[in-house]
């Protein structure tokens, strides 16, 4: 070596320096890959991300071939680094050159090159890999002694090495990534996203319209009543009953019939004919259970039913649609016929509204955890019937009872929760 010009060795040392950089910016980089990302670009057929997805198939013979090119030309540096000391020193500059060079390497060879790749990830690990993917071939006898070393160390310490490498999201997780995706994924969508999500926490019960709110067509009144329920209805599929709802024979699409009541044609027989068999739904059922069934049977609505057969209420297809897309106006106060803005910033609530729906109408956060209504909500709070003037706070909404009648509250007005009215309390008043 000293024959070996100075100008080659220091020449020698920096390539070396830069190969160090490389190895240390090519780990950082492919271990921060978004790992996602990365099958989404391998689908693609981005050659890069093809190369690095391969590499990171084995994570350890990554490390292992990473850490043996920049071990190896770290201390090839060191000792470059010390045959220039000595000849520009003498011994003494030994320890110039360890302090030199550890510096030198800390910060062009860890450091910057770590940091840079942390920060853009594909930069570095795709432009690597095509050199790492042929050295991991050219070396992998090395490599595989080593790794094989190093495992059978740690199987001797008790760490598990056949646990999978891939990783997955559980629901909380996904619903971090869509909540944060920022720009990415328009906010409507994400919305529409975390809704998909909340199907299986949301039960028919949340979204059907209860017992007393069906419409339906009873065989038992008259004629000409029955004509001009259908001729008038707002509804494409309607149940047919006699007597109560309990004795349904069906569900009626009233537009198929429509040109029958036109030319005059319908009759008691022919309507009883378009009567299709009812589905029953059981309370409880998940959202997203439900749209399957929905799914599989071609069907768009049916009734609730509890434990015992009885009929609870009324669900469809376009309510559990409403839960994804959300309600079908862009007018808060028009879209949910329950709720009347009053000109002083408050609202006048029917008791029956449902606390979903005016959460996701109204962008209120009423507890939905309890009952289904607004009506049931006071009444489990206040656990007694109130009379209309009642005031109280709940769930930090101030509101007043206005009208309670046939043992239900059915009026409220609701204050939002950001406007404070004077001389609220925080305690229901007898």
């Amino acid at each position: 070596m000293d024959d070996v010009p100075l100008g080659v060795l220091f020449g020698t040392l920096v390539v070396l320096i830069v190969l160090s950089a490389f190895f240390s910016g090519s780990e950082t980089g492919l271990m921060a890959l978004n790992r996602y990302r990365l099958r989404h670009l391998v689908k693609a057929g981005h050659p890069g991300a093809i190369r690095a997805s391969r590499l990171l198939e084995r994570p350890d013979r990554l490390i292992g071939l990473i850490l043996l090119g920049n071990n190896f030309v770290n201390i090839l540096a060191s000792s470059l680094a010390t045959i220039i000391a000595l000849r520009l020193m003498g011994e003494t500059g030994i320890a110039v050159a360890a302090g030199l060079l550890t510096l030198v390497v800390l910060i062009f060879s860890e450091v910057a090159p770590k940091t840079f790749a942390a920060l853009h990830p594909e930069r570095v690990s795709f432009p690597a890999s095509f050199i790492l993917y042929p050295m991991l071939r050219v070396l992998s006898p090395i490599v595989r002694v080593v790794n094989a070393v190093a495992n059978a160390l740690l199987r001797m310490l008790g760490v598990p090495l056949d646990e999978a490498s891939v990783t997955h999201l559980n629901e909380e997780e996904l619903r971090t990534v869509v909540m944060e995706a920022g720009a990415m994924i328009p906010r409507s969508h994400q919305r529409m996203l975390l809704s998909i999500l909340d199907l299986e926490r949301v039960t028919v019960e949340d979204i059907m319209v209860p017992r007393n709110e069906i419409v339906g067509v009873d065989l038992d009144d008259d004629w000409e009543v029955i004509l001009e329920q259908l001729t008038a209805s707002q509804y494409t599929r309607m149940p047919v009953y006699q007597e109560s709802i309990d004795n349904v024979l069906g569900f009626l699409h009233v537009r198929r019939i429509l040109p029958l009541v036109a030319r005059s044609e319908l009759t008691p027989d022919t309507l009883r004919a378009a009567i299709r068999e009812p589905t029953f739904i059981p309370e409880g059922t998940p959202l997203n259970r439900q749209l399957l069934n929905f799914q599989r049977q071609k069907r768009r609505i049916g009734l609730v039913v509890d434990e015992y057969g009885d009929i609870r209420g009324l669900a469809t297809l376009e309510d559990i649609l409403e839960e994804i897309v959300g309600e079908f106006t862009t007018d808060p106060s028009a879209s949910i016929r329950d709720v009347v803005p009053q000109e002083d910033g408050s609202y006048l609530v029917d008791g029956s509204a449902n606390i979903r729906e005016l959460n996701r109408t109204m962008q209120w956060h009423l507890p939905t955890d309890g009952p289904k209504t607004l009506n049931g909500l006071i009444l489990e709070y206040l656990e007694h019937i109130p009379e209309a003037g009642t005031s109280l706070m709940l769930a930090g909404y101030p509101m007043e009872i206005v009208q309670a009648k046939d043992n239900a509250v059915r009026k409220v007005r609701v204050w939002p929760a950001r406007a404070r009215r004077h001389g609220t309390t925080d305690e229901a008043e007898q």
